[in-house]
């Protein structure tokens, strides 16, 4: 058993390894991380639709979200397991979300990484995860197989 947990610590350990290295090459450290989301979030909180979705589940702590966005991109890129929520369960019952708002949601995150990304290999990396993270919420929040019933008459 013990030898079970130190391979699987050690085998952890190149994860992240590797994962930082692949960061660092294109760019990316803790400092960019701070700087998307900080970014990225005062757009949202600009736009004239995502602004009140957002704002009406996180009025009073934005800085407490921040910091969540902060440690989930964290883990996400240097696969350091600093994020440890439940991001499907976070967004259910979201008053004002829907599926259609989620293509903005890339649009306004794609625009912020052609700002600020460190590299083009950084952007499409950072676009890449977000457009699964993405994918993943609408199908988890919104899909509906019965929608999918080759049998379903339309009318």
């Amino acid at each position: 058993m013990e030898q079970e947990l130190q391979a699987r610590a050690a085998h952890l350990a190149g994860i992240r390894e590797k994962a930082e290295a692949e960061m660092a090459r294109m760019g990316i450290d803790a400092a960019f991380i701070g700087r998307l989301v900080d970014t990225f979030y005062g757009r949202i909180q600009a736009h004239p639709r995502l602004g009140p979705v957002f704002d009406e589940r996180l009025a009073g702590r934005w800085p407490d979200h921040m910091e969540k966005m902060k440690r989930f991109w964290s883990s996400v890129a240097f696969k350091n397991g600093a994020y440890g929520g439940k991001p499907v369960q976070a967004h259910l019952g979201v008053r004002g979300m829907s599926a259609d708002l989620f293509p903005e949601w890339l649009a306004l995150f794609s625009e912020t990484l052609a700002d600020i990304a460190p590299s083009a290999e950084a952007k499409t990396w950072f676009m890449a995860t977000a457009e699964r993270i993405a994918k993943s919420l609408t199908l988890s929040l919104f899909y509906n197989p019965a929608l999918d019933d080759p049998t379903r008459k339309t009318i």
